[in-house]
C-alpha cells in the first residue's frame, strides 16, 4: 500500500475536461490526482524558417509551472528573463513526443503551439502535459478539419505519458511526489496507442538497476499508459 493508498500498480483518478479554454483551437484541463494542468493548442498559418516552403507544418511546445503549483513559490521564469533548464527540456519533450504521431506534411504551412500551465503539481508534470497536450493537439487539429482546412485529421496514433519507479524496492506505477522524492529509481515513459515507445526517461538515484527492472518497469508503464488513452478517447468521443 502505498503513501495515497493505491496498489503499486494503480494509476491515480484521472479526469480530462475538453474545451477548457474558450479561445484556443484545442484546450483540455488534465487532472492526475493532485497534479492539475491547462493544456491548450494554437494554430498559427507560418512555420519557422527551416520549414518554409516545403509543405509540411510544425508542433513545438511551452511549459510553465505557477508561482503556487508547488509547496514553495516558484519565481515567474519571465521575471529572471530567462527560461531554465528543467523547462527548456520539458517544452522539448512534449514537442518531439507530439511530432512523433503526427503526418506533418499533411499538416500544411501551420505551427501548433501546446501550451501547459501547471497550476498544480503533485507529481508527473511532465507526463499530464504530454496525455493532455496530445487532447488540445487532436481538438485543434479536428478543428482544421471541421472548418474545411485539412482533408483528415493528420494525428496518426494516440499518444500518452506515465512515470514509474522503484520505491522501497517495489515496482509502482504514476509516482506522486512523496514517492518521487525517495524513488531508487525514477522513470519517465511516452509510449503511443499501439504500444509503441516514443522516449524512456530513467535515472537510478542511487544502485544501478537491471535489464529486468527495465523490461518490468516499462510493461508497469505500458499498461498505466493503455488506462489513459482509454480515458482519452472518451474526452474526445471516439468511444
Amino acid at each position: 500500500m502505498r503513501v495515497d493508498g493505491r496498489m503499486r500498480d494503480a494509476i491515480r483518478e484521472v479526469k480530462i475536461t475538453k474545451d477548457y479554454m474558450p479561445y484556443a483551437e484545442g484546450s483540455c484541463f488534465i487532472e492526475m490526482g493532485s497534479t492539475k494542468i491547462v493544456c491548450t493548442a494554437s494554430i498559427e498559418e507560418k512555420v519557422p524558417a527551416f520549414l518554409k516552403g516545403t509543405g509540411g507544418g510544425w508542433i513545438t511546445a511551452e511549459y510553465s509551472m505557477l508561482p503556487r503549483s508547488c509547496r514553495m513559490r516558484v519565481a515567474r521564469e519571465s521575471s529572471r528573463g530567462t527560461v531554465n533548464g528543467r523547462t527548456r527540456e520539458i517544452q522539448r519533450l512534449i514537442g518531439r513526443s507530439m511530432r512523433a504521431i503526427v503526418d506533418l506534411k499533411s499538416m500544411g504551412e501551420r505551427t501548433v503551439w501546446i501550451d501547459c500551465d501547471v497550476i498544480q503539481a503533485d507529481g508527473g508534470t511532465r507526463t499530464a502535459s504530454i496525455t493532455g497536450g496530445f487532447v488540445a493537439l487532436y481538438l485543434a487539429l479536428e478543428h482544421l478539419v471541421k472548418n474545411n482546412l485539412l482533408s483528415k485529421n493528420p494525428v496518426e496514433d494516440f499518444l500518452a505519458a506515465i512515470s514509474v519507479g522503484i520505491v522501497e524496492g517495489e515496482h509502482v506505477l504514476d509516482l506522486v511526489y512523496e514517492e518521487d522524492f525517495k524513488a531508487d529509481v525514477d522513470m519517465n515513459i511516452v509510449m503511443t496507442g499501439s504500444g509503441k515507445i516514443v522516449e524512456v526517461q530513467g535515472t537510478a538515484e542511487k544502485e544501478p538497476f537491471s535489464k529486468q527492472d527495465l523490461d518490468e518497469l516499462i510493461e508497469l508503464a505500458s499498461e498505466g499508459i493503455n488506462e489513459l488513452i482509454s480515458v482519452q478517447k472518451k474526452t474526445i468521443g471516439l468511444v
